[in-house]
């Protein structure tokens, strides 16, 4: 299948498409390399999830999910976080029609297995040890009929506590090899890895020309992840 006035293949409903010879440059461009900061992020959830997935689980939703831009395409969607204020911040954003402040790991218990199409939780497994992350991943294939996806710095980023948040710490890195082994479709995001630092912020100053380095290196980072700041990681349960 080529995508809509896409050069390309579709692949999956997610994750880089491959440019054919011959293709047209210019859609290439305008889809992957002028695009906004966190734009190829976002692009890339939605079309993994708006009209295949009609329920989603947010597990760590925090106050601003990267779904919040498309959420209200969803039929469906449950936030779930232990810090109240997150929960109250997403809550008057009108994220997600449903929310729950309770311990992430107690998930599991609160829902049914196979209770959501698609379970997601995007910046949050580096939070956990590597043991209770994989309990995590555990979680949520059993919560998840149709996906599980994940979002994550690739390796370990040090973060301490911020805004009055204990749960911001980085506890865990997470490679290529730890999703893939479990039958995930990994695809890297935000560019080339050294560019960025902590928070993902770019290294290099201005911002704004740190930003757009990074970006235009965004279609080597997502064929590569291994190279890539942060990995998108994705599982599909019905053909697992």
């Amino acid at each position: 299948d080529t995508a809509p006035g896409l050069p390309f293949p579709k692949r999956r409903g997610y994750g880089p498409p491959t440019m054919r010879p011959g293709g047209n440059i210019f859609q290439f461009l305008k889809r992957e390399v002028l695009v906004g900061e966190h734009e190829v992020l976002h692009r890339t959830l939605k079309e993994a999830l708006v009209g295949i997935c009609d329920s989603v689980l947010d597990i760590g939703c925090g106050s601003r999910s990267p779904l919040h831009s498309f959420s209200n395409l969803l039929p469906h969607t449950v936030g779930v976080d232990g810090h109240p204020t997150s929960i109250e911040r997403s809550r008057a954003a009108g994220i997600h029609r449903e929310y729950h402040c309770m311990d992430l790991m107690e998930a599991g218990q609160r829902f049914g297995p196979k209770s959501f199409d698609a379970v997601v939780a995007l910046d949050v497994i580096e939070h956990f040890d590597k043991p209770d992350g994989f309990r995590l991943l555990e979680m949520m294939e059993s919560l998840a009929r149709k996906r599980v996806i994940i979002f994550t710095p690739n390796g370990f980023l040090p973060q301490d506590e911020w805004d009055n948040n204990v749960h911001q710490v980085h506890r865990s890195g997470w490679e290529v090899y730890d999703f893939e082994l479990r039958g995930y479709h990994v695809t890297g995001m935000s560019g080339w890895k050294p560019l960025r630092g902590d928070y993902a912020l770019p290294r290099i100053r201005p911002f704004r020309l740190g930003s757009r380095l990074s970006i235009l290196t965004e279609p080597f980072a997502t064929r590569w992840p291994r190279h890539a700041f942060q990995l998108l990681a994705i599982r599909d349960m019905e053909v697992s």
